[in-house]
C-alpha cells in the first residue's frame, strides 16, 4: 500500500491511498466464500462452488465490489496508522474507478486532532458572579412553605385567578361529542394553565352551577390539532387561606421555635444551593476560559456529524410523544436554521472542552483509580435504578459496550479541569477571591462517601466473584461423584 496526506485545513486532512491488486487476495477469497454460501449453484453444495463458477453465474464485477467493501475500511486504517493520524470522528471515503487486477485507489477525508498550545494555568482568571442571597428569595421560599399549610375554605362568589374550582368538562366536534373527551368532579386552579388553553380565561368570572363554552385547540389523541367545542360547568369555588408569618407557623412549618430562626434556615438552605451553583458555574467559565487561551480551532466535520446525532435523538424523542420537530419548534419559536446553529454551537463548545482537557491530561498524566472507577460505576448504576446485587452484571455491560472506556475518559476530563481550577486565579465579579471550599463544595464529604462507597461494591464484587468461584468447584465435585 502506497499512502499520501494532504492538509486540507488545521482540523482536516485528505489520505490517497493506493493498493496493489495482490493485496487484496485475502478479501477476494471471502468475497467468493460469502457469495457463495448466498447463492444456490445446481450440482453444488452452498459454498463449495469454484471461483470460476462464481464468476459465471453473479459476475465478477459483484465478487470486487464485495471485496473492495470489506478491503476499504482495514486499507483507511492502514493509512492512518501508517502516518500516525489522529482522527476524529467517521471519514468520508470515495473509491476511485474498480478494474479487475488494477490497483484500489481510493481518497479519505477526515477530521483530526488539531494543533494548538496549552497555557500557563497560572495565567488564567476566572469570573464568575458574586454570591448574594436577597431577602426577596427568602421571602419567596416562606411564601411557598405558606402555599403548602395553606387551606381551602368555600367561598359564595365568582371564581378568581388563584382560586380552586370543581369543574365539570365535555368536548364536541361539530356536535359531536369527542370519544374520552368528557370529565366530572375535576380539581382545578384558575390560572395554572395546566389543562386546555382558554380555559383559566373562562372560569375567571364564573360561579358555582354556572355553565360556559369556549373554543380550544386539541392536543392529543386521534384527534390532535382540530378545534373543539368545550363546555365546562362550576361545581364549587373555593379560596386559599393562608396562615400568618408568625412563631406559631415557624412552629408548625419547621423544627424552629421563631419565624426568625426560620428565615436564617431558609436562607442558609440558599446559600448552600447557591453555593453548588456557582461551582458548576466556575467549572463551566474555566474551560471556557481555557478553550480560548489554547486557540484550539473547531473540527467542523466532526460538529456536523454531533448536530445531526443529537437532532435524530430528539426527533425520536419528539416522535414517542406524538409530535414533530416542526410542532417542537414552533412551541420554541425558532426556525429550523436557529436550532441547528444553536445545537451546532453546543456541539462545538463540548468538542473543544474535549480536545483540550484530553491535551492537558495526557499532558499531566492524569489516571483515573480503581476507587475512583468504582465510585462512578456505583453512581451511575444507582442513577439508573440497577439493583444492588446487579452490580457486577451492570459493570461487565458497560466493559462489553466500550461505556467504561468513555467513562474512564469523561473522568480524566473532569480532573484536568479540577487542576485548571485549582491553578487558576477565580474571583468574583466583586473582586473577591475564592478559596479551595467554595471551589469545591462538599468536596472532602465527597471523598468519603467515595471511599466509602468503593470499600462497599469492592466487597460486593468479591463476594459474587468467590459465590462464582463456590458455584464452580461444586459443580466439579458434583461431576467427580458421577464418576
Amino acid at each position: 500500500m502506497k499512502s499520501t496526506v494532504e492538509t486540507l485545513s488545521e482540523t482536516r486532512v485528505r489520505l490517497n491511498v493506493e493498493v496493489p491488486f495482490e493485496e487484496l487476495e485475502p478479501q477476494l477469497r471471502q468475497a467468493y466464500k460469502k457469495i457463495g454460501a448466498q447463492v444456490r449453484i445446481p450440482g453444488f453444495r452452498p459454498g463449495k462452488a469454484p471461483a470460476r463458477i462464481i464468476d459465471q453465474r453473479v459476475g465478477r464485477g459483484a465478487v470486487l465490489a464485495e471485496a473492495i467493501d470489506a478491503a476499504l475500511p482495514e486499507q483507511y486504517v492502514a493509512a492512518i496508522n501508517e502516518h500516525d493520524i489522529k482522527a476524529l470522528g467517521r471519514p468520508t471515503i470515495e473509491p476511485g474507478d474498480i478494474e479487475d487486477g488494477k490497483p484500489l485507489t481510493f481518497t479519505a477525508e477526515v477530521d483530526v486532532v488539531p494543533s494548538f498550545e496549552l497555557p500557563d494555568l497560572s495565567t488564567l482568571t476566572v469570573t464568575v458572579e458574586e454570591l448574594k442571597v436577597e431577602d426577596s428569595e427568602v421571602d419567596e421560599q416562606l411564601e411557598s412553605l405558606r402555599l403548602r399549610f395553606a387551606t381551602l375554605k368555600g367561598v359564595e362568589r365568582a371564581a378568581a385567578e388563584g382560586d380552586f374550582v370543581s369543574i365539570d368538562l365535555a368536548a364536541t366536534i361539530d356536535g359531536e361529542e369527542i370519544e374520552g373527551g368528557s370529565a366530572t368532579g375535576i380539581s382545578h386552579e384558575v390560572g395554572a394553565g395546566n389543562l386546555l388553553d382558554g380555559l383559566d380565561e373562562a372560569l375567571v368570572g364564573m360561579s358555582a352551577s354556572e355553565t360556559k363554552t369556549f373554543v380550544t385547540k386539541l392536543v392529543g389523541g386521534d384527534r390532535a390539532g382540530e378545534d373543539a367545542d368545550v363546555e365546562v360547568t362550576v361545581r364549587s369555588v373555593r379560596e386559599r387561606e393562608l396562615p400568618e408569618l408568625d412563631d406559631d407557623f415557624a412552629t408548625l412549618a419547621s423544627e424552629h421555635d421563631t419565624i426568625e430562626e426560620l428565615r436564617d434556615d431558609l436562607r442558609a438552605n440558599l446559600t448552600t444551593r447557591a453555593t453548588q451553583t456557582r461551582a458548576e458555574q466556575i467549572r463551566v467559565k474555566a474551560a471556557e476560559v481555557l478553550v480560548e487561551a489554547s486557540g484550539v480551532p473547531t473540527p467542523e466535520g466532526v460538529v456536523a456529524d454531533e448536530v445531526e446525532h443529537r437532532k435524530g435523538h430528539l426527533v425520536e424523542q419528539i416522535q414517542q410523544l406524538d409530535s414533530t420537530l416542526e410542532d417542537f419548534l414552533a412551541r420554541q419559536e425558532k426556525t429550523v436554521e436557529e436550532f441547528d446553529a444553536e445545537l451546532a454551537e453546543q456541539a462545538g463548545t463540548a468538542i473543544r472542552n474535549q480536545l483540550v482537557l484530553d491535551k492537558l491530561a495526557d499532558a499531566e498524566n492524569t489516571e483515573v483509580s480503581d476507587q475512583e472507577l468504582t465510585f462512578a460505576v456505583v453512581q451511575q448504576a444507582q442513577r439508573q435504578g440497577v439493583p444492588q446485587e446487579q452490580l457486577q452484571q451492570y459493570a461487565d455491560q458497560l466493559m462489553r459496550s466500550g461505556q467504561l472506556r468513555s467513562l474512564v475518559a469523561d473522568l480524566r476530563r473532569s480532573k484536568a479541569l479540577e487542576s485548571v481550577i485549582e491553578a487558576a486565579t477565580v474571583v468574583d465579579t466583586a473582586g473577591y477571591t475564592l478559596g479551595e471550599d467554595e471551589l469545591f463544595p462538599g468536596r472532602r464529604e465527597a471523598r468519603e462517601a467515595e471511599n466509602t462507597v468503593s470499600a462497599v461494591a469492592d466487597a460486593e464484587l468479591a463476594d459474587e466473584a468467590e459465590g462464582a468461584d463456590a458455584g464452580a468447584v461444586a459443580d466439579s465435585d458434583s461431576a467427580d461423584e458421577s464418576k
